[in-house]
């Protein structure tokens, strides 16, 4: 069985629950889901959607930092929203942050994600 390694950040919100910010198993990092919380005060980013995304990916990244690799070494990213009426502003932000080749990615509706937020993402990376 392969070794796990717990990857750990300040740059990214604490960890709330039973649960790691990344496990990373040989070459392969799992992202937990990051919820635009801004680490220094573990409040929202705000309410605007835009925001909070950016926060998300301001999250993502500081893990994927973390584990050794950055955004663009994710491989699959799934993305949480309680409006998919916002999937035009998540690919504009998306846009600032990757190039071609994208990950691959799903975008899921959801009724509700911890402490009010509007949108949550997780993902894998392959360093």
């Amino acid at each position: 069985m392969a070794e796990k390694e717990i990857i750990a950040t300040d740059k990214a919100p604490a960890a709330i629950g039973t649960y790691s910010q990344a496990v990373k198993v040989g070459s392969t990092v799992y992202l937990s889901g990051q919820i635009p919380l801004v680490p220094a005060t573990m409040e929202l980013a705000g309410d605007e959607f835009e925001a909070q995304v950016v926060q998300v990916f301001e999250n993502l990244k500081a893990v994927c930092q973390a584990a050794g690799g950055e955004l663009a070494d994710i491989v699959k990213l799934n993305i949480y929203m309680v409006d998919l009426g916002h999937f035009a502003k998540v690919n504009e932000v998306m846009g600032r942050y990757f190039q071609q080749p994208y990950p691959a990615r799903a975008a899921i509706g959801v009724k509700q994600l911890p402490k009010g937020a509007q949108v949550e993402m997780d993902g894998v990376v392959e360093l």
